[in-house]
């Protein structure tokens, strides 16, 4: 496809591992699993709330360099770490998408590849 772009946040994981931080293809734009890390380092460390409005800011930032916004989110899929943290990661969520609601995921994984990591969090978007 033509239309098909792939986008950078330029963090150092996209390198190693060999991904991009969102692909538009045709109307939609897919958003990789993003934590609250930028620069490279894990930020509000405990702070599930945080770290979770932190890593829909580097959803977000994606979203805009492919000309959307979160108002364009169809579905959000959050991994918590444990899901003690699900009234925090629910609240950032309802903060951020209550006026969209879109189609929703939470689970629990066994584990992050830096344990500070508590939520990470990808979504779909599509351009109407």
């Amino acid at each position: 496809m033509s239309a098909d772009r792939r986008i950078s946040s330029g963090g150092p994981w996209e390198d190693v591992v060999g991904y991009s931080r969102a692909v538009v293809a045709g109307p939609w734009v897919l958003v990789s699993g993003s934590t609250s890390t930028v620069d490279g380092e894990v930020r509000h460390e405990g702070d599930a709330y945080a770290q979770t409005i932190e890593a829909f800011g580097v959803v977000r930032r994606a979203l805009e360099r492919a000309g959307l916004s979160l108002d364009d989110v169809v579905r959000t899929r959050m991994y918590l770490g444990d899901m003690a943290h699900e009234a925090d990661v629910a609240r950032a969520h309802k903060e951020l998408f209550d006026h969209v609601r879109p189609a929703a995921t939470m689970v629990e994984i066994s584990r992050f590849v830096d344990p500070r990591m508590l939520v990470e969090v990808e979504v779909d978007a599509y351009r109407s």
